[in-house]
């Protein structure tokens, strides 16, 4: 909803004023709203305003509650689109290391992967068990994508002391 000129805005008002009594009753702000795409019920809109009709210092402020809203909306939209994009990222990557497609990361998975990526040296005795166990919320020895998610969330920790 982008802004409307103060002009406009009196113009409008004049126009849903009909009997020209500096009024405007929630009857004709609900039709307006509904021309212009804006559904909800008539009680909702009286409960949202507090009164069935407005003056025009009303009628702005509720223009002004109504932009405000729309851009706490349109933010919310912006940070829910910013965490779809996240997790469908986290997924292709859950996709790498899945490699048989069963939805699990297997330990054999895990170390294959990390081998290719030259980020496992099997010669360090390290078990990947280990690794998943870290992570694996039901214990059934392999992580889904939630344990996955959870894993790539977690800050890295340097296991490295200064000496």
């Amino acid at each position: 909803m982008s802004p409307i000129s103060p002009d406009d805005l009196h113009r409008i008002f004049k126009n849903l004023d009909k009997n020209n009594k500096g009024l405007v009753s929630t009857q004709e702000l609900h039709h307006l709203l509904e021309k212009i795409g804006i559904h909800t019920t008539l009680e909702e809109l009286e409960n949202f305003v507090g009164r069935t009709s407005l003056d025009y210092i009303d009628f702005l402020f509720f223009y002004d509650a109504m932009v405000k809203a729309r851009m706490q909306e349109q933010e919310a939209d912006d940070v829910h689109s910013s965490h779809d994009h996240h997790d469908n990222d986290l997924f292709k990557a859950f996709k790498v290391f899945d490699l048989n497609g069963d939805g699990y990361i297997s330990c054999e998975e895990l170390q294959s992967v990390l081998s290719r990526l030259g980020l496992w040296d099997k010669r360090s005795g390290q078990d990947c068990k280990d690794m998943i166990r870290v992570y694996d919320e039901n214990s059934d020895g392999v992580l889904d994508f939630h344990e996955f998610k959870n894993m790539m969330s977690v800050p890295p920790t340097s296991d490295h002391s200064e000496t």
